[in-house]
């Protein structure tokens, strides 16, 4: 008897199977310039909803995916239909109305609907702020009419935080999160109980490698597609192949116990995390499909002997270097080429750093807030190797005040904002010696420092928090920075 796969309900008008087919294989497939039959690949996922798979996730750089969707939604016209998630990962620049009403549309065209049901989006550096302006937007076009429900990708629990506190009804956030890579359990999982977002996660079968394929296998020289190529360097950052083995190993038993197979046993731990709203794994289009093998995890119950067995595996291995979503914004790159290089080209910087005139030697940026030409003052100014920020609030564009009332994530939003100024001027955070906070209210002293700690953590500059009795423009909290650029 065929099982039936589990549905959730994420918001009122969005409700996903807990297990969503995942279209990134047709960018693989794709990735040498030759397109898929559009007609064919849609059939092929008929299979999928046929058996109960009606929820699908897919990108606007997923090759034609959008497009194979668009065709099998054009099959289901009338409700109910099959669901489409798809994202919008525009590189960094102005996100004004224009430019995301147009990335929105391009998403509705190419899927051929009215609406989207879950829109995604992705923004690759958080120093560049725009990202807020683009969600803004996104949001009215969820008012309009245009967009069911906004999710994000790749967001670690301070971004998403800060999304949140300054007005994003956000309802997903599409994660890796593996019995390999179990950043998701920690502070984000701790976020999506307190707000009630809901984790959509990647990777859970580690392109394959959570399989029993790979059970006792030799360790790979070569990865013949992307998905793996990106998933093994996971294993390696993970501590390497002795590690990962022993991971397998324990699922192994644990599906023999359960008579299933290690990827239910993979998936299912992933699902029992509260925060997690459904797994994403692969539909197959051009290879065999494991559809029937996937229902079963909705069979599988584990234990605590179970969970017992996997935490002790776990012990064998390490971290995944980073916050979630940091693979994609920071240095070492867990992608399939190590870098950005197959998803953009260069992250061009927010600020503009120009020559103080008739002072040769020094340079300075300016934020664009109204404050800075009013007092005379620069955002930060570059002697030689030393680099100054001034005191920088959640001051977004001009004068817009970020996160009303909400401490942690101002000081989330004026970190990155320091970064991009020094950065500007030849920086980086790293190079940073002493910084200055000022806090309105001392009791908020926690989530400053947490968010402070989150980018100085291994940095370790010298710092001094106060409390004031104000802050000029109703702020939480002021941070200035100093740095020391050490020539090459």
């Amino acid at each position: 008897m065929s099982i039936v796969p589990e549905r959730i309900q994420v918001t009122e008008t969005l409700s996903l199977n807990r297990l969503v087919c995942g279209l990134w294989q047709v960018a693989d497939i794709e990735k040498t310039g030759q397109a898929l039959d559009v007609d064919q690949a849609a059939d092929a996922l008929e299979g999928y909803v046929a058996a109960g798979f009606e929820s699908f996730d897919m990108a606007d750089h997923y090759g034609s995916a959008e497009l194979i969707m668009g065709r099998l939604l054009a099959r289901h016209a009338g409700a109910p239909r099959p669901v489409a998630c798809t994202k919008w990962c525009p590189p960094p620049g102005p996100m004004t109305a224009e430019i995301v009403r147009k990335g929105v549309q391009d998403r509705l065209d190419r899927l051929g609907v009215s609406r989207v049901d879950l829109l995604q989006f992705h923004w690759w550096t958080f120093a560049h702020p725009a990202w807020l302006d683009a969600l803004h937007e996104m949001n009215a076009l969820r008012e309009e009419g245009l967009i069911g429900a906004i999710g994000v990708t790749n967001f670690d629990a301070a971004h998403l935080e800060l999304a949140l506190a300054d007005g994003i009804p956000v309802a997903t956030n599409q994660i890796s999160f593996s019995l390999l890579d179990r950043r998701a359990a920690g502070a984000l999982s701790d976020l999506c109980a307190r707000t009630g977002v809901r984790l959509l996660a990647y990777g859970t079968l580690c392109g394959g490698f959570l399989s029993e394929t790979w059970l006792g296998r030799p360790e790979p020289d070569t990865m013949p597609d992307w998905s793996r190529s990106k998933y093994k360097r996971f294993i390696d950052a993970a501590g390497g192949w002795a590690g990962f083995q022993g991971i397998l190993t324990a699922a192994a038993a644990i599906a023999a116990k359960h008579g299933v197979s290690l990827s239910n046993v993979a998936t299912r731990w992933v699902l029992d995390h509260p925060a997690v709203a459904a797994a994403i794994i692969g539909a197959r289009i051009t290879e065999s499909e494991h559809r029937a093998d996937n229902a079963r995890v909705f069979s599988v119950t584990l234990d605590a002997e179970d969970r017992a067995r996997l935490d002790t595996a776990f012990t064998a291995t390490m971290p995944i270097p980073g916050d979630c979503g940091d693979e994609y914004r920071r240095p070492p790159y867990l992608t399939a080429s190590g870098d950005l290089s197959h998803h953009l080209g260069a992250i061009p910087s927010v600020y503009r750093a120009e020559p103080v005139p008739g002072r040769p030697g020094r340079s300075r940026v300016s934020s664009g807030s109204v404050w800075e030409p009013l007092a005379g003052y620069s955002r930060a100014t570059r002697v030689g190797g030393r680099i100054c920020v001034s005191g920088t609030t959640a001051t977004h564009g001009a004068d817009r005040r970020v996160a009303p009332s909400h401490a942690g994530a101002q000081a989330t939003y004026i970190l990155d904002k320091i970064a991009a100024a020094i950065a500007a001027l030849g920086g980086t955070m790293e190079d940073v010696v002493r910084t200055r906070i000022y806090l309105r209210d001392v009791s908020q002293w926690e989530p400053v420092a947490r968010a402070h700690g989150r980018v100085f953590g291994t940095i370790m500059p010298a710092n001094t928090l106060f409390e004031v009795g104000n802050l000029i423009g109703d702020y939480e909290v002021e941070i200035e920075a100093e740095a020391e650029v050490t020539a090459p």
